[in-house]
């Protein structure tokens, strides 16, 4: 296990289709916030001493809304207790929150990545989709960011908007990939309960491109990112040689991780688990010297297997062969015989080079690939 998530649930602004965890900055317990989460930091180091770690990252909500002081509290609460000896350290940030002052911080205390959730380079979708800042904002922030000596920084795009057109999402690709960056994501909107959209949807008020649309949207991000010379290693993931995202890596290769802060999510010794969301009830124990876990679950290791496959088949260098059957003595083809043979007859997946992986169909059929894989 090496690494740690980092959870600050605080925004200056909520987006329209945001549904993290995540509170209005303004009027929340920040100080008193991060004192509980150094204090969660320690609990687990006592219980895990020999954690050595290799990746952080702070997500969020929007962990740059905090002020410079705020983020000088974090950083040295993160770089005193948890054994990071260098590796890869990103922080979120939106494009309307970086200062030289914040940024000074965070490369002061390591941070050596960042992930900018730009989504648009439209300022009337940007206002539509409720994000705070402009497109100005933008190539600001990146131009700070590069003096303050980050050199790898990604930004995150999302098509499929309400009322975006493909001409329209060609123009943001365009900027995206003239800005140069060794790294970038792409999403198709989803459209999650409790968020702003959600309500609009259900009274008919959400105008969204169609199927057919949405896939042009995103074999155009395929195609863009080719040319620009951006490897696609991950369905919505698209990097430089050398600069894919190590952290989430973590993830889709099935490996185990803390997560720290309010409703954060880990997976540590086989247990996958949660914490408390409210920020109360994420407090409440820690001030008693307990850890805010809410829910905790025993990873069967049939679960691990169907995790192994549907995780590991989101990257385009698909699921290892050698590797499943090292981890769990048993061939995936001979496991799950049945979807292997209805997948690779429908053009999905295939078998090639000792792996098994998504074809270019069906990387557009992804989330019916990763049910066929879920026995349980």
């Amino acid at each position: 296990m090496n690494s740690a998530y980092i959870h600050i649930p605080f925004c200056e602004q909520i987006c329209h289709y945001c549904d993290f965890n995540k509170f209005f900055l303004h009027t929340q317990p920040v100080d008193e916030y991060l004192q509980l989460l150094e204090k969660e930091f320690k609990l687990y180091i006592e219980q895990i001493p020999d954690l050595s770690l290799k990746t952080i990252f702070v997500g969020g909500g929007t962990p740059t809304a905090l002020s410079a002081d705020q983020l000088e509290v974090l950083c040295s609460a993160i770089r005193r207790n948890l054994p990071f000896e260098g590796g890869e350290f990103t922080f979120e940030a939106n494009p309307g929150d970086l200062t030289e002052e914040k940024l000074r911080v965070l490369a002061d205390h390591g941070v050596n990545r960042l992930s900018l959730g730009v989504q648009s380079f439209n300022d009337s979708l940007l206002k539509k989709i409720g994000r705070s800042h402009q497109v100005k904002d933008v190539y600001r922030s990146i131009r700070l960011a590069q003096k303050a000596g980050f050199s790898n920084i990604s930004i995150d795009l999302i098509y499929a908007l309400p009322g975006q057109t493909l001409e329209d999402f060609a123009e943001t690709l365009k900027k995206a990939i003239e800005l140069d960056l060794p790294h970038y994501s792409g999403y198709s909107l989803l459209v999650e309960p409790k968020t702003v959209f959600y309500n609009l949807m259900r009274k008919g008020q959400l105008r969204l491109p169609g199927e057919d649309q949405e896939a042009a949207m995103y074999e155009m991000l395929i195609d863009e990112m080719a040319k620009s010379g951006h490897d696609q290693y991950e369905i919505s993931n698209f990097s430089n040689p050398g600069f894919q995202s190590i952290h989430n890596l973590v993830y889709w290769n099935n490996e185990e991780y803390i997560g720290f802060g309010a409703g954060a999510h880990g997976y540590v010794r086989g247990i996958r688990y949660s914490n408390y969301g409210p920020l109360k009830k994420y407090m409440n124990p820690l001030e008693k010297g307990s850890l805010p876990i809410i829910e905790q679950h025993t990873v069967t290791d049939q679960e691990k297997m169907e995790e192994e496959m549907f995780l590991g088949l989101r990257k385009r260098s698909g699921v290892s062969i050698s590797h499943f059957i090292q981890k769990f003595s048993v061939d995936p083809r001979s496991l799950f015989r049945e979807q292997f043979s209805s997948l690779c007859a429908k053009g999905w997946i295939e078998e090639k080079d000792g792996t098994i992986r998504l074809t270019r169909q069906g990387l557009f059929l992804g989330n019916e690939v990763f049910q066929a894989f879920l026995l349980s």
